[in-house]
């Protein structure tokens, strides 16, 4: 039940590195390993890249950065590694993560390897032999995002990442932090934002609490058995402590529904939008219910989502735009940059 963006492929030319060095380092690290891997890619690979080591008897995945332009605080392998070790015994979900390198010398950046997990990742449509009742499709809906409020209620302090973040005040400095970052990866055919941002900055409310957030949790960061039960939840690069409706709201950003209009489907990255999946609406009210929160300004956390999500995808375009990758899949993300400006510009009434 793999898709083509599940199957690993031929390693692009601009993200090739030498498999024998990094097989020599990972043999002095991790027992049991013997001769070079094969080395495939995988076809994702907008933010961090993702690569399948294939030994005899067992097979790695292998996460390192991407060349070019990067935030500051972004694309940090050892942060990522750390975040996983110390979740795990307390949230299994976790992959299994084996080895940290930061020595560039290896690979020319830091990078880290882990278990490969096996199990179905559901991307925009159900892949092919798959299919979902109305009521499976809700529960499974309601049964992912009850491991998003699993991870919320995960005591910081005792697994060791009470120093994730920086803690209170987070929502003051997203809506600053990514508002610069738009401002930074903007390109002569992307909207200005300046009411968005003037917006939220004028709107933000107060955190509601401070917590392990995840950050990118969407049905293509979560990988479920043959029962449709979570087995695991990939990609950690994002996590931090902050505020869990502002983790919420990225992940509603993604949540297209099935009456969103054509471009909002054209967007679509899973399949929320299948007959028996939750709306938006049912999802926020369930979470904030389990989690004992208000919805009251979900408006706010929307429109944040939203931007938060153009502001991502302007940021992989800036990429591409000035010749730092060539992956002809970020080509067109101007247009949904526009589209994800005007949704927020109708919601907040200018």
């Amino acid at each position: 039940m793999t898709t083509l963006e599940d199957r690993p492929g031929p390693v692009r030319d601009e993200d090739a590195f030498d498999a024998a060095a990094v097989h020599e380092w990972l043999s002095s690290t991790v027992d049991g390993l013997h001769g070079t891997p094969e080395v495939r890619q995988y076809p994702g690979g907008a933010s961090n890249l993702t690569y399948l080591l294939r030994y005899p008897d067992r097979e790695l995945i292998l996460r390192r950065p991407p060349a070019g332009h990067k935030a500051a605080s972004a694309h940090d392998m050892r942060r990522e590694y750390r975040v996983q070790k110390l979740l795990r015994p307390v949230y299994p979900y976790v992959p299994d993560v084996l080895a940290l390198c930061t020595d560039h010398a290896v690979l020319g950046s830091d990078f880290y390897v882990m278990e490969r997990l096996d199990g179905i990742i559901l991307r925009g449509n159900l892949p092919d032999g798959l299919t979902l009742s109305e009521e499976d499709a809700r529960t499974l809906a309601f049964r992912t995002f009850d491991r998003l409020i699993e991870l919320h209620e995960v005591d910081q302090d005792a697994v060791g990442l009470g120093d994730l973040g920086k803690g209170a005040g987070y929502v003051e400095r997203q809506v600053r932090g990514w508002s610069d970052r738009y401002r930074k990866a903007r390109t002569p055919d992307s909207p200005d934002g300046v009411e968005v941002m003037a917006w939220l900055a004028a709107n933000q409310p107060d955190d509601v609490r401070i917590c392990v957030i995840h950050n990118d949790f969407r049905f293509d960061n979560v990988m479920l058995d043959p029962h449709l039960d979570v087995v695991g939840v990939l990609d950690w690069e994002m996590a931090t402590l902050g505020d869990p409706l502002m983790d919420l709201a990225g992940s509603m950003a993604y949540w297209i529904q099935a009456d969103d209009d054509e471009i909002a489907q054209r967007s679509r990255r899973q399949p929320s939008h299948l007959p028996g999946m939750p709306k938006r609406a049912e999802l926020v009210a369930y979470y904030c219910d389990r989690m004992g929160l208000s919805a009251d300004n979900w408006v706010f956390y929307e429109v944040f989502g939203w931007f938060r999500l153009g502001v991502i995808m302007q940021q992989i375009y800036y990429r591409f735009h000035s010749g730092q990758t060539h992956n002809p899949a970020f080509k067109g993300f101007p247009r949904f940059v526009e589209y994800l400006d005007a949704r927020c510009r109708r919601a907040i009434g200018v």
